[in-house]
Formats: structure tokens, C-alpha cells, sequence
């Protein structure tokens, strides 16, 4: 029992978490010699996480080492998926903290470390890439040391130990001028100062903090057995996260981790982290409890969401060409299964019968939901993110995030201009080496659509990142995208011809030869107003050539958006259509005199 230990590594965005869990999966050699090993990054194993480079789900694996078993849960970095750190934090009894030898603390470090300290985890602190040149080993182990004090640590996490290393060369050392061959300084220092799992005897008590689906045997409940021991076919109580309600239910099966794998085993005692398959009904927050006694724990406390989308079913004249479930009903169906397992999403009727309004952390967290669900073979569309606006003593109150941005010198004043136009206010500014390190707070309003503009200005320099501060007075209208949209008047296939004839009224996102309907955003206007244009219009031929009259057509590459680009750049009338294979924009309604109509109504409103 003493010899089990359970970690979580955290980090912000970045780091290299998932690549120090590779290389311990290495070192604990669960792979054979001849086996092959799926290349790098074994832990982000779906196609998002991959192409996006971010673990956006919690993973667990465990490791063997000396006579040792280390159980090791990979978290999110970005704060829009906190709900899911949170909850994994509750099975782990220590924390590994990863920070980037050049960057140091950023803001998601701050988020995800508040969190552990809060709930009494010890850290190991590894200073990872100290391979990258202008790398500041211990100007970092400073900022780490200052940034815990200034959370409120206890003396006893205040006396933290330090591994340097490069996750990416797979070697660690407590000095970092020393390089190693290997990472088994880290893992002794595991096992040297994370406390072994509590182990209360006693009736059986499991908070359930994290979930798995497979098609096999249904939702699969894991978290971590705090008292007494759990065998298979057992009879137990469910105790659900209201307090009230118990239902009793049975184990089918148990499961431990060993490796990257699930081991079925009859008993599991208390400290361990295991997987329970047969359980029905349950949610995130339950606990699982004696039959006779049955004593629940108290639940996971989740901090709420901050933006709302509208979600509704695809209703352009390309509906259903190439998606597989279109309806209303599959879409309910759908948000209703995410919101099993997503706990930081909310779902509720949207004006129409529909639609949908669904809350989240942040853009990405939503959009990360929308990708997933097109690639599902879902047709949707999406509208403007928007924050939530709270009433807190009598006061409207919105979102404010703290923003830090790392950009060239040189961009610096354009930077620190942009924010402040989105009513952001500057904390601090300091110089690191060629670049210049700000703070900020800014309404969350603000963030959206901020991204693009300062990569697009900073030349792609520019690395932000930004976490959740709390509800502030609300600070005044912002100024959003000033230009208008350039909207197809009919449908049809586009012609290289009309395009070349109107580049001057502003910026294409539509190539030649494709097919866009009448409404469909297909560009940006050089001015405030929507402008509605034919590029359908093919170039009329007759049997007369003049010399001359066959001008070479020289057209500008379109605009492409990813979905988040997409959702930040929509204005209020406008949707982001979503289909397996397309993303367009669109104007909400698509008829030019109805969106007069409709202008006019609201103007006299």
C-alpha cells in the first residue's frame, strides 16, 4: 500500500506535460523493445488534440518503478478546460508543476497551481527546456517560489524541490548544469517527497471524478478510493452530488491502471485510483458508498461558465449534403451526452424550438465542442459568442480575465493600443531579452476576436494567453469589427471573372469555382455598411475579339478562418455555418429585403 504513489502534472499551455509523460512511460518501459510506440505524444490520442498540439482531455497512466507503482494523471493546460483539472486534482496527493525554462509563470500556471495549493497538494517543481537558448533556470525557480507565496502556500509547500530538465531530450537532474542520460532523478523525487495515498479504514467511500465511454460495457465511472476496499460484483449505494437521493446499484467489474491498459482485478483498497464498469446513472461528483452505511463525500465545486453561443440546427439551402445528423433532435441528443462528462458546460433552450443556448469557459472551449461534433457528422450553426452578464449588488457585472502578452519590442505600443481600445487597463510591463512581457485586465468581451488582430499586427510574434479573474462592474461598449460584410447576391457557382471586377469594394474568403448561395458572407467590405454583390456573373462571350479586351485576371488569395477565427469574427446577425466538410458565414436572415426589414423594425425598437 505504502508504495503507490498518485501525481498530476500541471502546467500552462505548452510546457511540454505530455512529453515528460511519454518519456516516464519510456523510462517504466511499458513498451517492448519491438513494440512500436505510435509515435510522440502517446498520451494525446485524439485527431483534435493532435493536430491542435494541446491535451484537452485528462488521461491517466501508471508507471512502475524500483517496487514502486506511480499512478500519473496528464491535465489541460488552458483554463477553458479547468473544470476538468479541478476534478482530476482530487485524486491525485501531489502535483508535479512543469514551467518553461524561457517563458516561466504565465497565467494558466497561476490558474491550475491556485487550484492544487488550495486543495493541500505538495509540489515537485520541474523546470523544463533548459535546453532552449536564453533559458533562465534560476530567475524561474524565483518566480515559481514568489508566485506560491504570493498565493498563500503553507511552509511546508513553500519548501519545494526543484528538477531541471528537457522533457524533449528525456533527461532530468537537480542541477541543471549537470545533464543526465535519464529521467530517474524526477522519478525519485517522487518517491522521495509525494506522500503515499491516505489510507482510512472503514465502510468504502469513492468520489467520482472523471469519466470514460466505451461501446463495449457503457460509461465507465474512475476515481480514487479514499476508505475501505471495493471487490467485484459488490453491492453499493450510489450517492448522487444532490445530497439526497441514494440508489442502490452493483459493481460488474474493477479496474486498475497498469501502464496504458485497464486490469480487470477483483478488490481494489483504499489509495488507489480505479475504474468501476456497471455502475448506472451516475455523474461527476457522485459517490459511490456501503450498501448498508452508505456516507457520501462532499461534491466537486465547479467554476461556472462565462460566454453563451446559440447553437441551431443548419437551415441554409446546402443543409443535409453532407452531414449525417441535421435535426434538432440530434443535436439535443448530443449536447445532452456532452454534458455527462464536460461538467463545465450548460445547456438551455434556446428562442426557438431549434435552437440551443450553450455555456462555457471560453471560445475555445466551445469550439473545441462544434469541431468535435462536425467531425461526428454533424451539420449545425453557431452564433456571436457572448459573455454573461451577471447582476451582483444591485451592479452590472461582466468577466474579466487577466491577459499577459509576450510580443517583439517593436509591436509593443500597437499591442498595449489595441487592449486598451477594448477597455483593458495595463499592469505591468517588463523587458525579457529582445521581447517586452505585459499584463493586463481586460473584460472578457475584449479577448474575442483580440487574438487574430494581434497576430495579423505582430506579424505572428505575438504569444498571449489569459485566465478567468472574477465578475467586475461592467466597463462600457467596446468597439468591435467596424467593416461590413461582402454578402453573394444569388446562388450559384463563382466566376474568377466577377471576383477580378470587384476586388476594390474589399477582401475575399471564397476561391473561383465555389459554390455560395444568395445571403452567404462571401468577403469584407472596405466600409461600415454590408454590401450585397453578384459572383456569380460569368463574362459574356460573343464571336468579336478585340485585341487587348482579355485582361489577365489577377486575383488575391481568399481569406481563410479556423473556427475560432470564424465564431470571433461574426457580427450579431450573422452565423458561422458548421457541416462535416465546410464552414461558411452567413447573414441571419438571407433574404436582402427581409434584413431590411428586420434593421428597420429594430432601429424603431
Amino acid at each position: 500500500m505504502q508504495n503507490l504513489r498518485n501525481i498530476a502534472i500541471i502546467a500552462h499551455v505548452d510546457h511540454g506535460k505530455t512529453t515528460l509523460v511519454d518519456k516516464m512511460i519510456l523510462q517504466g518501459k511499458l513498451f517492448r523493445e519491438n513494440e512500436k510506440q505510435g509515435g510522440d505524444l502517446i498520451l494525446d490520442n485524439n485527431d483534435l488534440e493532435r493536430e491542435r498540439g494541446i491535451t484537452i482531455l485528462s488521461k491517466n497512466v501508471s508507471v512502475r518503478y524500483k517496487d514502486y507503482k506511480i499512478n500519473i494523471i496528464d491535465t489541460p493546460g488552458h483554463s477553458d478546460f479547468g473544470g476538468e483539472v479541478e476534478r482530476v486534482l482530487n485524486m491525485a496527493d501531489g502535483v508535479l508543476l512543469l514551467v518553461d525554462a524561457f517563458e516561466g509563470t504565465m497565467p494558466q500556471t497561476r490558474f491550475v497551481l491556485q487550484k492544487a495549493l488550495g486543495l493541500g497538494k505538495k509540489a515537485i517543481v520541474v523546470i523544463n527546456k533548459v535546453d532552449k537558448p536564453n533559458c533562465r533556470p534560476e530567475e524561474v525557480q524565483e518566480e515559481v517560489f514568489d508566485l506560491m507565496f504570493s498565493l498563500g502556500a503553507s511552509e511546508e509547500q513553500l519548501d519545494f524541490v526543484t528538477i531541471y530538465g528537457s522533457a524533449k531530450q528525456g533527461w532530468m537532474s537537480t542541477d541543471w548544469k549537470k545533464p543526465t542520460t535519464d529521467i530517474t532523478a524526477l522519478l525519485d523525487a517522487i518517491i522521495a517527497n509525494i506522500p503515499a495515498p491516505q489510507a482510512a479504514t472503514g465502510t468504502p467511500q469513492m468520489l467520482i471524478t472523471s469519466l470514460e465511454y466505451s461501446s463495449y460495457v457503457g460509461r465507465i465511472a474512475i476515481g480514487k478510493l479514499t476508505r475501505g476496499t471495493l471487490k467485484a460484483s459488490q453491492a453499493v449505494t450510489l450517492c448522487k452530488r444532490d445530497g439526497i437521493t441514494l440508489e442502490k446499484t452493483r459493481i460488474k467489474d474493477l479496474m486498475l491502471f497498469e501502464g496504458l491498459e485497464k486490469k480487470k482485478v477483483e478488490e481494489v483498497n483504499a489509495g488507489e485510483i480505479c475504474a468501476l464498469v456497471g455502475i448506472e446513472g451516475f455523474e461527476i461528483g457522485d459517490t459511490i458508498a456501503d450498501y448498508e452505511n452508505p456516507e457520501a463525500l462532499p461534491p466537486i465545486a465547479i467554476d461556472e461558465p462565462t460566454m453563451s453561443m446559440l447553437f441551431t440546427i443548419n437551415n441554409s439551402p446546402f443543409f443535409g449534403k453532407d452531414g449525417k445528423y441535421v435535426t434538432s433532435r440530434h443535436i439535443k441528443e448530443r449536447l445532452d451526452k456532452e454534458l455527462e462528462k464536460n461538467l463545465a458546460l450548460k445547456v438551455q433552450p434556446g428562442p426557438s424550438a431549434d435552437s440551443f443556448v450553450v455555456f462555457g469557459r471560453g471560445v475555445l472551449h466551445l469550439s473545441v465542442l462544434i469541431e468535435t461534433m462536425r467531425r461526428e457528422g454533424y451539420e449545425l450553426q453557431v452564433g456571436q459568442p457572448k459573455v454573461i452578464i451577471k447582476e451582483m449588488d444591485g451592479k452590472k457585472c461582466e468577466p474579466v480575465e487577466q491577459l499577459t502578452i509576450d510580443i517583439p519590442e517593436e509591436f509593443s505600443g500597437k499591442a498595449i493600443e489595441m487592449v486598451t481600445k477594448r477597455k483593458g487597463s495595463l499592469n505591468n510591463m517588463e523587458t525579457r531579452g529582445d521581447r517586452v512581457h505585459l499584463d493586463f485586465d481586460i473584460p472578457s468581451r475584449g479577448i474575442i476576436g483580440l487574438r487574430s488582430n494581434l497576430l495579423t499586427a505582430s506579424a505572428g510574434e505575438a504569444v498571449i494567453a489569459h485566465r478567468l479573474k472574477g465578475f467586475e462592474p461592467y466597463k462600457g461598449d467596446i468597439e468591435m469589427r467596424i467593416n461590413g460584410s461582402l454578402i453573394a447576391m444569388e446562388t450559384g457557382d463563382t466566376f474568377a471573372y466577377a471576383i477580378n471586377k470587384l476586388q476594390d469594394r474589399g477582401k475575399f474568403f471564397i476561391e473561383p469555382g465555389e459554390t455560395v448561395y444568395a445571403g452567404q458572407v462571401i468577403g469584407e467590405s472596405t466600409r461600415p455598411d454590408d454590401i450585397v454583390i453578384n459572383v456569380c456573373k460569368s463574362k459574356k462571350l460573343t464571336n468579336m475579339r478585340a485585341s487587348g479586351s482579355d485582361d489577365k485576371v489577377n486575383i488575391a488569395p481568399p481569406v481563410k478562418f479556423s473556427l475560432e477565427e470564424a465564431l470571433e469574427y461574426i457580427q450579431e446577425d450573422e452565423y458561422v455555418e458548421v457541416t462535416p466538410h465546410s464552414m461558411r458565414l452567413r447573414k441571419i436572415y438571407l433574404d436582402e429585403t427581409e434584413r431590411k426589414r428586420h434593421e428597420k423594425s429594430k432601429s424603431n425598437d
